[in-house]
């Protein structure tokens, strides 16, 4: 079968394979950006909140009675969903409609908390715009999920189109969208949050980066760098801010590198650092001039429980306690479970087969830690704030592999050399 087939197969497979959990995948962030897709579809303040509050409910009374199945204790027990959907809409209910009264209708999304928290979401519409025509053509529960199939398969056409780019054989091209498919990349890119599109837009930096690094197509490339750091600011600006400024250094470094080495630098590193310092310097002057939520507002969400108690005094002093002890705990974590770990050395070892490009990938997958970083919550360590990391292993390990493919490949078949991208 012609590769764009065997691409096609994947995600077919992909789709199928999640009609498994239709519901259930929300978080309570979740709800603003339903509730903000469902505004941007005409929907008024309270329809788009009956609309979110049923299909999060119905979500927490699936996984009630998914639980409760195979509860070695309660599995003949009476089914708990009713019980949890009435609560969990009564719960829902009862703060949007006080919030509501008190005149707090201003903005996209529904008062489901503070104004001051909501804040941080209404400056995010990227995702939301996505979402929204999936909703209003299938309704939230069918749309939410169409919505997640599509931006897990569309990171995952990227991974593919990435690793060919590098001129990897097409089996390890298919091999990388395998593993950001069934990675923690895919998983948290299928829930209704903004991490989906970060990976997909990241890799499309990074599929920028390998066409300006090979030299066939430099300006396509740095196009699509510069409109992917732009779509990030709309999805998540910190983000932008992030990957802009480890590109820069990645672009730095590279060009360091090669006139260490008496090579010349090439005008590739030195324009992506250019377009990532641009990344940088925008976002933080249309950040500032839209007066979007600062870093400082950020860590005290982060201290406060979602405002829910009074601002600290000296929130930087904590955060950097909080900081300290936070990766001292992922690291005893990683000690006794090192998958992670081990994906992200197999990963950088695979990149070194591609060393310029790698430099990048190591950057962008740094994007993950920073992020983690900003969030030192350990209760979602290792999930979805941290995902970008795994973009190291899902693009490193198929380079990681190469020489095992060659090797296997009958000298009589023709086997074409790979130059190394950069």
């Amino acid at each position: 079968m012609r590769p764009r087939t065997w691409v096609l197969l994947l995600a077919a497979l992909f789709a199928l394979m999640q009609l498994a959990t239709v519901e259930g995948r929300d978080t309570p962030d979740s709800k603003n950006y339903v509730s903000y897709a469902l505004s941007l579809t005409g929907a008024d303040k309270r329809e788009a909140a009956a609309a979110t509050i049923d299909h999060y409910c119905a979500g927490k009374a699936a996984m009630a009675h998914r639980a409760q199945n195979v509860d070695v204790v309660r599995f003949h027990a009476p089914d708990p969903a009713p019980r949890v959907l009435q609560e969990c809409r009564d719960q829902e209910w009862r703060q949007v409609q006080a919030r509501l009264a008190a005149g707090d209708t201003a903005g996209h999304t529904v008062p489901f908390m503070p104004e001051r928290f909501m804040r941080i979401f209404e400056v995010r519409p990227g995702y939301p715009l996505v979402l929204a025509p999936f909703v209003a053509l299938l309704g939230v529960t069918w749309g939410v999920w169409a919505a997640g199939v599509v931006i897990t398969c569309a990171g995952g056409v990227l991974a593919y189109l990435v690793l060919r780019t590098l001129a990897a054989p097409v089996p390890l091209a298919l091999t990388g969208m395998a593993l950001y498919l069934v990675l923690p990349s895919g998983t948290t890119a299928m829930r209704p949050m903004t991490e989906g599109l970060m990976l997909a837009l990241t890799l499309a930096a990074l599929w920028g980066c390998a066409l300006v690094l090979g030299g066939t197509r430099p300006r396509a490339g740095l196009a699509l760098v510069g409109g992917a750091l732009l779509a990030l600011f709309t999805v998540k600006h910190s983000q932008a801010l992030f990957l802009g400024a480890c590109l820069a250094a990645a672009g730095v470094a590279v060009a360091v590198r090669r006139r260490w080495r008496g090579m010349p630098a090439g005008r590739g590193p030195a324009a992506l650092a250019a377009v990532g310092c641009a990344g940088v310097l925008g976002t933080v002057l249309v950040s500032r001039l839209l007066d979007y939520p600062s870093v400082s507002e950020s860590v005290q969400d982060l201290l406060t429980g979602h405002f829910a108690r009074p601002d600290r005094e000296r929130p930087w002093a904590e955060f950097l306690q909080l900081q300290g002890n936070f990766w001292m705990e992922w690291a005893r974590r990683q000690l006794w479970q090192p998958f992670f770990a081990a994906a992200l050395v197999a990963g950088a070892l695979g990149a070194r087969r591609r060393p310029a490009f790698g430099v990048f990938l190591a950057a962008a997958a740094c994007t993950g830690i920073l992020n983690q970083a900003g969030h030192p919550d350990i209760n979602i360590w290792g999930d979805r704030l941290i995902t970008l990391a795994w973009l190291l292993p899902v693009l490193g390990v198929p380079l990681l592999l190469e020489p095992v493919l060659r090797r296997a490949v009958v000298p009589a078949q023709g086997a074409a050399p790979v130059e190394p991208v950069g």
